[in-house]
Order: structure tokens, then sequence, then C-alpha cells
């Protein structure tokens, strides 16, 4: 079969890691006989530089004419001045908007050749394996107003959490869809005993689970979401909430992995459903990191796993996707590790030494 796809590598790390990212999606081009066809595009700190826009249009068009898209990380200090009218983010997330991709899928699962690499105790973390599902076009991130003003007084901001029922129906959806078939068990975050928002989204989740009344609803403010991530993980097994309360839990998430170097995601324009592909954008969630650019050092396996998630979802490539989280935890297992993962007795590889072992894997 053949694939088209975009590959949008950004800032810092971005380039060295969706590099090794296309070097296993080659391997399984080779592994099953599928043809990735792949046009490169810029977005973020780079195309600010070079187009002196962060989302030049010819990256749109070419992200709103293929399969699917592979993202590496955007920003860095270089482009940190709040007086910027543009910065890398912006593209960012007006790409997320544009494309329509509403639906932020972020698997966190604690490999157990990594329960060593956690700060928590290994009691605490096996086992653990839950998927959040994060609303990606809605929220403070891109309600209106938003500004900043000077008074005489002094200066003001605002920012405007909105949500219409419309939107928080659709990704509770998406999140009841992935908890039937799973074990059955969503849990809602919000904070319905402060914002109105959210408890128009707590009333908007339990319309939506007569729907599904084979599942299992929780409400769970999001404070208190935030203690059990780390008191008692494995009570999660999906979690669904708005955009800004799931961009703050899912990295706190990811320390149960061991690292923000093990947590891909995938970025989806509709409901994932079995036998059904959806456009969507991939990347790991961690930034950009330019102190470990050009260095060799950044973990790629978040990048890879992302890989994994658009074979599946984009691609319908199950068996393809199975065969590259295989080829991951094979590599694990012998004991290879990137620095953010280092353990007493294992051994140390870099970026491009962890990229090439994973792509091996996968070749057979």
């Amino acid at each position: 079969m053949k694939f088209n796809l975009v590959v949008l590598p950004g800032d810092g790390i971005g380039p060295e890691i969706t590099d090794e990212a296309v070097r296993v999606l080659q391997a399984v081009g080779e592994k099953f006989g599928h043809n990735f066809d792949l046009r490169y595009g810029l977005m973020g700190g780079v195309a600010i530089d070079e187009r002196g826009t962060s989302l030049p249009p010819e990256t749109l068009k070419m992200s709103r004419n293929c399969d699917a898209v592979l993202l590496g990380a955007v920003g860095g200090p270089k482009w940190d001045d709040p007086q910027a009218k543009d910065r890398p983010e912006d593209g960012m997330l007006a790409l997320r908007k544009k494309l329509g991709l509403f639906a932020n899928l972020r698997p966190v699962k604690t490999l157990p050749m990594l329960v060593n690499s956690t700060n928590l105790k290994p009691e605490v973390v096996e086992g653990v394996d839950f998927v959040f599902v994060r609303e990606l076009t809605g929220g403070l991130y891109f309600g209106r107003p938003k500004k900043r003003w000077q008074t005489p007084k002094g200066r003001l901001g605002v920012d405007t959490m909105l949500y219409s029922e419309q939107e928080i129906a659709r990704i509770v959806r998406v999140g009841f869809e992935l908890a039937r078939g799973r074990s059955k068990k969503l849990v809602s975050v919000d904070k319905a005993n402060v914002l109105e928002v959210s408890r128009l989204w707590r009333q908007v989740a339990i319309e939506v689970s007569q729907n599904y009344p084979d599942v299992e609803l929780e409400h769970m403010l999001v404070d208190a979401c935030a203690m059990r991530l780390i008191q008692n993980p494995k009570h999660f097994d999906v979690l669904v909430s708005e955009n800004t309360f799931g961009d703050i839990l899912t990295d706190e998430a990811s320390m149960l992995a061991g690292s923000l170097g093990m947590l891909p995601s995938a970025s989806l324009a509709g409901v994932p459903q079995e036998g059904v592909r959806i456009f969507g954008l991939y990347e790991p969630i961690h930034g950009s990191a330019p102190r470990r650019a050009g260095l060799n050092m950044a973990n790629p396996i978040a990048t890879i796993l992302s890989i994994a998630m658009m074979l599946r979802y984009s691609c319908g490539l199950a068996k393809e996707a199975q065969a590259v989280e295989t080829a991951v935890t094979e590599v694990l297992e012998e004991g290879y590790r990137t620095y953010d993962i280092m353990d007493e007795g294992k051994t140390k590889v870099g970026t491009k030494e962890m990229g090439q072992l994973i792509a091996g894997k996968v070749r057979g």
C-alpha cells in the first residue's frame, strides 16, 4: 500500500528524533511491502526564521492533502520574546485548529524493564497502563477574548476558557469509545466546584454516558486527579479532560513511564474506530530540548511510538504498528538506554543508535 505523509521536523531535537522515526517507518515499508511517500515542511521557530511565520501557507496546504502528519517539536529560547506577535507554538496551535484535530490521545504505560527508571516506588508504577484523551482545539488556548492591555492602574491580561456542548460531547464520546474497548471505565476530569465551564462539561458527560450504559463514568476534580496519578496511577484506564488540564496532567503522568521521551501522542480529526482510517498528526509529548540538540542524546522512542500510532489510526496497519511497539520493547529488554532512562548495568546509546536498533528489530 502507498501512503502520503508529511514530516515537520521543527526545532531543537525535532530533526534528530524525526529522522529516527522515519528510519523505523522505512524499515516497516521494507518488511511489509508498503510505500511511504514523505514530504517535508517547515513549522515553528525554523519557519519564522525562514518564512516569517510559524505556519507557512505551503505547510498548511500539504498537511491538508496527506494521510497523516509527523511532527518533531517546536519552540526554544530564541523565540521566547513575550512581545513577539508570532511564536513557534502559535503555528502548532493553528495547525491543530485548521486541521480539525480535536482529539489528542496520550497513552501512558510503564514497561516492566523501566520500573526502576522512575522516581516512584516500583510497586506504585508496575502495571500502569492508561490513555489520556485531551480536547485539543478549545478551552483557554483558543477562547476569546485573549489579550493584554495597559490601564492607568497597571497592565491587565485575560484568557477565556470557552467550550460549547458540542465540543464537549464529541471529545467525551472519544473517551467512551476507547473505554468500551478497554476495561469499560472512564474518568472525566474537571473543576466543577469552581468553574462554570466545568459544570457544563460534567453535565454533558453525564448526558453522553446514557449512550454507553456498559461504561462506568467517574467524575474527578483536576487537583484530585493530579494527586491520584502519583498516589495510585493504576486506578486509571481512560481519562478525558479539557485542553489545559490535559496538557498539564499528561506531562505529570509521563514520569510514571520514566521520561517524557517515552510518551507518544496522536491528534485525531475523528473518533477512533476499528477498521476506520482517521486523519491525524503524530508527535512526542515532549518539547524541543534545545540544549540537547545536535548532541545525539535525545530519546527518539516517543516519536517512534508515535509512528506506531500513525500506522494504527491513519494507515489502518495494526500488525505493522504492533511490530514497531514490539521492536521498542525488545531493544529495551536487551538493556539499551538513552541518557534519560539510563539505569545501572545498562548500555547507553545515542539517538541514532537507538533508532538503528529499533529499525533493525522491525526488519527482523
